[in-house]
């Protein structure tokens, strides 16, 4: 019998944007709702973790932040600290966190050995003490011979081999398989399930600035995640405007937390003066911003395009290509199965293609109507994995009895056509 509540550790690096926490937060939130005993502590290094709300079995704690400079290029948010420093704080704080939290599992959200090694340490911890493991991949990593070169600098083959027990993968085959065409053994495969994507669900709109008027339609939501990396769109969207004012539908343009101050400055004064387009900096609830938008034009994130399936949105994707292809070849296997239009970016200095798009929005075609099986079942299928990890009890993963010669979901793995 269980001798207490079953608690989870999630661990999402944070190194930049909002994907990595946003994703780590929902499936906190289902699995609290599916099972109410459950205790959840989520290990992040975001500086806006606190922004957001958490159900009372949920909790967070933050490990000092870093910036993202470039691919696996990182600089300390606090410039007192070297880099090596700050790594050692992080390791140290996520390593007497799961000492101490003891988790009945632990999620490793994306990097199999966290920033910079810093989750290692914990995982052989945790494995000791018979914690079951699991690695959590968002839908597409990269293009796989970046992959192949990214993990194997970082030794991430070795952990997934050696030290998960499972693989959960936040999409479906017919997007795309993040472990084909990278060299991982069939101990690996039979690891990795396909849950589907994550589900949203509209969340109140009492923190929305009262500016954005939900109740104002039509409107199309522009949301750039994060916001680094966002400027080329906001300013697409925005050129759109300036140039045609009989596009016929408002903008709510959402530039994000991460957006440089003096371009969010400047897109505020630019939005300022057009009578149709809106823009607020941030909306830790986001949600309700989708469910009431006629359409929605964004770069081509994960979490963007669960909430693009969840509310049913006719899209228009611009995907970046740097530092990752992960989000072209998202948008471009989206775009092949009916689920939303890419317009890519060599189409930038046309401001008119932009405008075009906008206007075409309420019409275009809803995912739905894509009818794709299970593609948002992800967290039912995670709540149906987390309840046979905690049945099963400590020690049963893959270095214990078999997980897999127990009942289990019939669910898509990695190793089928």
């Amino acid at each position: 019998m269980q001798a207490r509540p079953p608690r989870v550790l999630i661990y999402s690096h944070d190194t930049f944007g909002l994907g990595h926490l946003r994703r780590c937060r929902v499936i906190a939130q289902a699995l609290v709702a599916h099972r109410p005993d459950i205790t959840i502590l989520i290990v992040a290094g975001s500086p806006v973790v606190g922004s957001f709300s958490f159900p009372p079995q949920v909790d967070f704690i933050r490990v000092p932040g870093v910036v993202k400079l470039g691919a696996d290029t990182y600089a300390p948010s606090n410039p007192g600290l070297s880099l090596e420093d700050l790594t050692e704080i992080r390791s140290a704080v996520i390593k007497k966190t799961a000492e101490i939290f003891n988790p009945d599992i632990f999620i490793v959200d994306k990097e199999p050995l966290g920033m910079r090694g810093e989750v290692e340490d914990s995982l052989k911890l945790l494995r000791r003490n018979g914690a079951r493991l699991v690695l959590g991949l968002r839908d597409i990593m990269d293009e796989p011979s970046r992959l192949v070169e990214e993990w194997t600098r970082k030794g991430s083959f070795a952990a997934i081999e050696d030290l998960y027990d499972d693989i959960w993968i936040y999409g479906l085959p017919q997007i795309c398989d993040p472990l084909a065409g990278i060299g991982v053994s069939d101990a690996v495969r039979r690891k990795a399930v396909f849950t589907g994507y994550l589900h949203r669900a509209d969340e109140p709109s009492g923190a929305l600035p009262e500016r954005i008027r939900l109740g104002e339609k039509p409107y199309v939501l522009v949301t750039t995640g994060g916001g680094g990396d966002g400027a080329m769109l906001v300013d697409w969207v925005l050129r759109a405007y300036e140039s045609d004012k009989a596009i016929g539908v408002r903008a709510k343009i959402v530039l994000g937390p991460f957006m440089d101050a003096a371009l969010q400055a400047d897109f505020k004064r630019r939005a300022a003066g057009l009578d149709e387009v809106d823009a607020i900096t941030f909306a830790a609830s986001i949600e309700p911003l989708f469910e009431n938008a006629e359409g929605v034009v964004a770069m081509g994130g994960y979490n963007t395009f669960c909430e693009i399936l969840s509310f049913d949105k006719p899209a228009v994707v611009v995907p970046r290509s740097q530092p990752r292809l992960e989000q072209q070849i998202r948008a471009s296997q989206a775009e092949a199965l009916g689920l939303l239009r890419m317009l890519p970016d060599d189409r930038f200095d046309d401001a008119s293609a932009m405008a075009e798009a906008i206007r075409a929005l309420p019409t275009q075609a809803r995912p739905k109507s894509a009818a794709i099986d299970g593609i948002l079942g992800g967290l039912e299928t995670i709540c149906a994995l987390t309840d046979s990890y905690i049945a099963a009890g400590r020690g049963s993963g893959s270095r214990g009895e078999s997980w897999a010669g127990k009942a289990r979901p019939l669910l898509p793995r990695t190793g089928t056509g």
